[in-house]
């Protein structure tokens, strides 16, 4: 079983790339605010909802990214511990949906306390809906995993293989798979988790 979404490019680009970003704090710390960037620009291309992305969402530029990264900005703002908890995030974005006029998106939080069967099928179900999932990874005891940590990023795809679900996620202007299991095992206490949408 196999299932990606229809995502989007930006110049090339696998969806946005924070590191495109000029401002300096945006540059370091504005992942979360790149993660609602891209959400927006995916269901004003595959849900109709162009009035979340204030540019032609049907010619994405690099520069109009930069500049819809800032409108986001401050909602969901860099801090001296980041966008650390799901509540910001869901909290920011709100905010940010309320403010360009929509109302009818709702979100739900799946703490990274929670089993891994429940977030295999968390990802699923949202994914099977056709919505992104904004997925908050803070520590991991892998290293292979450092490119990721105390990072927002976001899943768009699963697929089914004998040694479990894998995910393929969209950050840094780059598509990249991991095994669920092994991600969400991050060996800390301190946890991240899944933001769930729906319309």
């Amino acid at each position: 079983m196999k299932k990606i979404l229809n995502y989007f490019s930006v110049d090339g680009a696998v969806g946005g790339n924070q590191e495109w970003f000029k401002n300096v704090v945006m540059y370091i710390g504005g992942c979360a605010a790149a993660t609602a960037c891209d959400c927006c620009i995916y269901l004003a291309l595959r849900r109709g909802m162009e009035h979340l992305y204030p540019y032609d969402v049907h010619a994405l530029t690099k520069q109009d990214y930069i500049d819809f990264s800032m409108k986001m900005k401050p909602y969901l703002r860099p801090r001296v511990n980041g966008v650390n908890k799901l509540w910001m995030f869901t909290e920011g974005f709100e905010n940010y949906l309320k403010d360009v006029g929509e109302t009818g998106i709702e979100m739900e939080e799946l703490p990274g306390t929670e089993d891994i069967r429940t977030a295999e099928l968390f990802i699923r179900q949202q994914v099977d809906s056709g919505y992104p999932v904004p997925y908050l990874m803070l520590r991991h005891r892998k290293a292979y995993y450092k490119d990721f940590v105390w990072h927002w990023f976001l899943c768009y795809g699963y697929e089914e293989r004998e040694d479990g679900l894998w995910i393929t996620v969209a950050t840094y202007g780059e598509m990249y798979t991991f095994l669920l299991r092994d991600l969400w095992d991050t060996g800390y206490e301190e946890k991240g988790g899944l933001i769930g949408l729906k319309c």
